[in-house]
């Protein structure tokens, strides 16, 4: 992503247990079902940002003629991201926590804005999607997400806020 959030030094560095990691890779791959349907492999997580692939597949075409990805696929994918970002963010900043009381804070987040933007069609057979903690309060998370095609074009980019209390 090109604009780093303000946060403190420690959470900057912060390097998370395999323990943790696995979570953050159950919850994207196969907890969350629609993330299954969606295809989406966790690719890496720091304290503030997750990034994932996905493939094109014939469930998530959206335009037949083109091969064009949906509009909701796309969505869908960009909120998974930044529930992820999200989950690393809170994890990045319980580290005095042991990986089961910071993964039990999970159950609180819950997407309570998205906004989506479409900059170029989502034609390819291989996708990329990053989310960035730009902040992460008591209540509230704000991200900002990125749905990249896999030569790195932008092709939509998104915002939201989740609730983590």
């Amino acid at each position: 992503m090109s604009m780093s959030p303000k946060q403190p030094e420690a959470e900057r560095n912060v390097q998370f247990e395999p323990e943790f990691m696995a979570v953050l890779k159950h919850v994207t791959e196969e907890f969350v079902s629609f993330n299954k349907v969606l295809g989406l492999q966790l690719e890496s997580a720091t304290a503030s940002t997750a990034s994932a692939w996905m493939e094109m597949k014939p469930e998530l075409v959206g335009h037949p003629a083109i091969q064009r990805i949906h509009g909701g696929a796309i969505s869908a994918a960009l909120d998974a991201m930044g529930g992820i970002a999200t989950m690393a963010a809170i994890g990045g900043k319980h580290m005095d926590e042991s990986v089961m009381q910071r993964t039990e804070r999970f159950g609180r987040i819950s997407t309570i804005d998205l906004r989506v933007d479409y900059i170029r069609p989502g034609i390819g057979k291989r996708f990329q999607v990053r989310a960035e903690v730009l902040r992460l309060g008591s209540r509230v998370a704000t991200t900002r997400m990125e749905f990249l095609s896999e030569a790195g074009e932008l092709l939509s980019a998104g915002m939201a806020a989740y609730i983590v209390s």
